[in-house]
């Protein structure tokens, strides 16, 4: 016994050396084989820092993966809704979460909480509807979100605060009927976001003149095509002017751009919107489109005007060259007579002149990502007091017009409503010489009338006919012949015949005898 705690006693110093080797080696193996439970669940495949538990049937993450997985791909199973408590554990390392074809309905604010680093996330091909504020807060360093595929009608104002980093967003395939300008304009604007796919929602009209403001680097990825629109020239205008600038969103999907007459709101036939001008837009409306998208700018003589380079390159290193319209190279710190170039790519027009109106090029060339961009711009410079002075003397003459229009409509009101009418003085002269002739005619015709011809008396009722013919001056004494008027040299020769009404013994009197006058020897 006393052998044995000598020889312990002897040993000590080598048998607490094992022991401290065996310690570290159980403590090692321990926490290891702890680890190496929870490394891979058995419904998951894991590689590496990749783990994919896809159409596994689970509704919420196995807790027991490991911290530093990057990506997590659920995609394909039963998750109906997101909750904070949805992801047991903190991964703040991972950067990549894939949850589409699920039957997730409903996300709750704080969902992401625990995946705070996260840049790609993609929530397609499920059942979401609406879009509250705020749902994605969290994720501060998002830089993609896919949720196309979707039953999405409304998107709040406030949906996407706080994804400060997010530069593509896909909402495609959903129920969406209005164009979602708080993603570019207003308080929670997106500054980053340069891709937006709306394509083929329900989104009949866009608010052109507001999304003009947005700059050309984030308005050429904002994807329209598929939508059922109105017919407008308006629009019609924009794509044009996109399809010119040779964005990717109209060139690639020419043929998916159609509108529907407002005639036909349920859209049974459509129409190709970018194949010829089947509108037959004016060139006005068009001008319109081009000056609210800065192809069209206007100047006046000696009035100072900057133009801006709208290019999709403008990011730093990029390098900006003007081409005027005689062909001068305008480029920074060099002073061309009128003109200067600044280093952010805009022209300054000291003192504008007719002859500086025509069509300006921009070039950006941007040297380290090797891309280059041309952008045509237009300027008319116009003298606003000449067109002052023609305006002026215009209205004038169109003024003069009018007033000689008026003053001869007053005249002829005046002359039909002030004017005497003739009428009743010529009817009351011929009541006045209708009784005078009827004696002549009754003194003149010295032989019975008698009774025409129904058909004629029919005819000639109220007629009296008068044959004259100048004749020369009767001698004294001569008969036969009655002089009318005394001084005038017409003489009646005959009267026609009118009818009288007859007595009651059928006679007819005559003032004077049918025997001629005899004068007395």
């Amino acid at each position: 016994m006393s052998l044995s705690c000598q020889t312990i006693s002897t040993r000590l110093g080598v048998l607490k050396l094992n022991c401290k080797g065996l310690l570290f080696l159980s403590v090692f193996t321990i926490s290891v084989c702890g680890n190496a439970s929870g490394l891979c669940p058995t419904a998951c495949i894991c590689a590496s820092d990749i783990v994919s538990c896809t159409n596994k049937n689970l509704s919420r993450v196995p807790g027991t993966l490991f911290k530093f997985i990057k990506r997590l791909d659920l995609s394909y199973n039963r998750i109906a809704f997101l909750e904070p408590e949805w992801v047991p554990v903190l991964f703040d390392k991972l950067n990549t979460l894939i949850i589409n074809h699920n039957s997730i309905s409903s996300i709750i604010t704080g969902s992401f909480s625990t995946t705070p680093n996260l840049k790609y996330l993609d929530l397609s091909s499920n059942n979401l509807k609406t879009l509250g504020s705020p749902l994605f807060q969290e994720l501060r360093v998002l830089e993609v979100l896919l949720l196309y595929n979707n039953q999405i009608t409304q998107i709040d104002s406030a949906a996407f605060g706080g994804l400060y980093k997010l530069q593509k967003l896909y909402l495609c395939c959903n129920s969406l009927s209005h164009f979602p300008l708080d993603l570019y304009i207003g308080k929670h604007k997106l500054t980053e976001l340069v891709l937006l796919d709306i394509s083929y929602n329900h989104i009949q009209s866009v608010p052109i003149q507001r999304i003009s403001l947005v700059p050309a680097k984030r308005l050429s990825g904002i994807y329209l095509h598929g939508n059922p629109f109105y017919c407008d020239c308006t629009l019609y205008a924009m794509l044009i002017y996109w399809y010119h600038r040779h964005f990717n969103s109209v060139v690639d999907f020419k043929n998916e751009y159609a509108c529907v007459l407002r005639s036909d709101p349920k859209g049974s036939n459509k129409l190709p919107l970018l194949h010829d001008n089947f509108l037959n837009c004016s060139e006005s409306t068009i001008n319109v489109s081009f000056h609210a998208f800065g192809f069209i700018h206007e100047a006046q003589v000696g009035e100072r005007l900057i133009v801006h380079c709208d290019s999709k390159i403008s990011d730093a290193g990029t390098y900006f060259i003007w081409v005027s319209p005689d062909n001068r190279l305008l480029e920074p710190d060099k002073d061309t007579d009128n003109f200067k170039v600044f280093h952010n790519g805009s022209l300054e027009i000291i003192d504008p002149q007719l002859e500086d109106s025509g069509l300006y090029s921009c070039i950006a060339i941007n040297k380290r990502r090797l891309l280059n961009e041309t952008i045509e711009v237009r300027i008319n410079v116009s003298n606003f007091t000449v067109n002052r002075s023609h305006a002026h003397e215009a209205f004038n003459t169109a003024f003069t017009t009018l007033a000689a229009c008026v003053a001869s409509i007053i005249l002829v009101l005046l002359y039909l409503y002030l004017t005497p009418c003739p009428c009743q003085c010529k009817t009351r002269r011929r009541k006045r010489k209708l009784p005078q002739s009827s004696a002549h005619s009754s003194i003149l015709n010295s032989t019975p009338s008698q009774d025409p011809p129904a058909d004629e008396k029919k005819s000639s009722s109220g007629k009296r006919v008068v044959f004259l013919e100048p004749v020369n001056e009767p001698k004294q004494g001569q008969n036969g012949k009655v002089r009318l008027f005394p001084k005038e040299t017409v003489i009646a020769e005959s009267i026609l015949k009118t009818t009288r009404a007859k007595s009651d013994s059928d006679s007819v009197n005559s003032v004077f005898s049918d025997t001629p006058f005899m004068p007395s020897s």
